[in-house]
């Protein structure tokens, strides 16, 4: 048995069988340096998933290495909140002012999980109540309580929650019932039935709407930009609270702002972040109103959130995003790439739809016979764009969407040879689809 084959064995022999691993052969990744990543077998690829959207500058950058490494070499790896820690106010400062929250604070933990846990108990104290909205599609972590929240049958467990929670709609416009609308219609469409759950479905004093401004899990569908303005005028008529997930919108990745409510023209009352902000260290938070933050009338700590080591990469991350203006550069390059796809997928049948914003983009696929999802020709793509150089990552409700996140530092050259090597995929399997006349029913297939 090869090395290779044996780590796989010892893998399955006591991780979760529900813990899915990527590619019919699975790769241990072994270095990685700017964009690019290299496995055990020595093959290099050009990463357009960068660890679930985490690495967010990329790999082996220098400013984040040097801050760890500073911080290492005081010998303080971790003291806890019980004591003054520089980096984390330092951090706390930036993300308050970025937030545009009135009068911000910010509780840092490990993980988006966490962060939303943080935003829902802010919220149900705040209001008296565990009723809380959410989005169809959604996904907010793998918690007794963000599972509850989740609008995914795929990824809960259980079918009971410590929230009452209602589902909205607002990313499942394909539906039949919204076939054909404009923005402007399914927006007022949505509203309504926003309105309509809140008179027939809660008890009052529903204690807030958690959505994501493009679900990831659920393949980077998106509200037309202005629905959660809308949202909010009716939520704010009741005193419900918004918060917003940017777990994977955050720090300018969908290219317009900053945050990916900013394309709604919306400021909520809670954000919650994480992934990309320690670029592969963990570190996750909220950042909401003082007055919410404070609320809580329990004492609170998380016992490694905002520890040192993380605060420094978090801190270099995010000035490195400001001071390159990565922003600006993923408006640039995924407009780019979301624009050479979109010419290209009338070429092929097997293409249901590209979406995306920024450094944020999908590729659907179907059935070219019956047009349903087709979970089977979203693995193949990701195999064929494997075998060509370049990582992707998978998602949407049936497990049928190809979903992309470059590193924020990803250059022209980069965007271009990411672009060829998807068209190529793309050609490759819609080839092989039409000539097979191969196609599958909708399921799920493991994330």
């Amino acid at each position: 048995m090869s090395e290779h084959a044996n780590l796989l064995r010892r893998h399955r022999a006591v991780m979760p069988s529900w813990m899915a691993l990527n590619y019919r052969d699975p790769i241990e990744i072994v270095g990685g340096k700017g964009n690019r990543v290299t496995d055990a077998e020595g093959n290099t690829y050009l990463d357009f998933f960068i660890g679930i959207l985490t690495n967010m500058l990329g790999y082996d950058v220098p400013e984040v290495r040097d801050a760890v490494e500073r911080q290492l070499a005081t010998g303080v790896v971790h003291t806890s909140t019980a004591y003054l820690l520089r980096s984390q106010i330092e951090l706390a400062e930036k993300i308050a002012r970025l937030s545009g929250i009135p009068d911000a604070k910010v509780f840092f933990t490990n993980s988006g999980t966490e962060a939303n846990e943080t935003a829902l108990l802010l919220a149900a104290y705040a209001r008296r109540s565990n009723q809380v909205l959410a989005m169809r599609q959604s996904y907010h972590g793998r918690s007794f309580a963000a599972t509850g929240v989740t609008g995914n049958r795929g990824w809960t467990n259980l079918p009971y929650s410590p929230l009452d929670v209602h589902f909205l709609h607002g990313a499942d416009r394909r539906l039949p019932q919204f076939a054909g609308m404009s923005d402007e219609q399914y927006i007022d469409a949505c509203t309504q039935d926003l309105r309509h759950v809140l008179a027939t479905a809660t008890g009052g004093d529903v204690a807030a709407l958690i959505a994501e401004p493009i679900q990831g899990v659920g393949g980077f569908t998106m509200p037309p930009d202005g629905l959660f303005a809308a949202y909010k005028r009716v939520l704010d008529e009741h005193g419900i609270l918004f918060i917003s997930d940017e777990v994977q919108t955050g720090w300018g990745r969908t290219g317009q702002g900053f945050w990916g409510i900013d394309n709604h023209g919306v400021t909520p009352d809670v954000m919650t972040f994480a992934k990309g902000l320690g670029n592969g260290f963990a570190v996750g938070g909220v950042v909401a109103r003082g007055d919410l933050m404070d609320g809580l009338h329990a004492v609170g700590i998380s016992t490694f959130g905002g520890n040192p080591v993380s605060m420094a990469a978090a801190n270099a991350t995010l000035d490195y995003v400001l001071d390159h203006d990565l922003r600006a550069n993923a408006a640039r390059q995924g407009a780019k790439i979301i624009g050479g796809l979109s010419a290209a997928a009338g070429r092929f049948p097997i293409v249901a739809d590209v979406r995306g914003k920024g450094l944020m983009f999908a590729v659907e696929l179907a059935d070219p016979e019956t047009g349903e999802p087709s979970p089977p020709l979203a693995a193949a793509l990701m195999e064929a764009a494997r075998e060509r150089g370049l990582l992707v990552g998978k998602g949407g409700l049936y497990g049928n969407v190809v979903r992309m996140a470059p590193p924020l530092t990803l250059t022209g050259d980069e965007a271009e040879e990411g672009l060829g090597i998807l068209v190529a995929s793309l050609e490759d399997v819609n080839g092989t689809a039409v000539a097979a006349g191969r196609g599958s029913s909708p399921h799920r297939e493991d994330a």
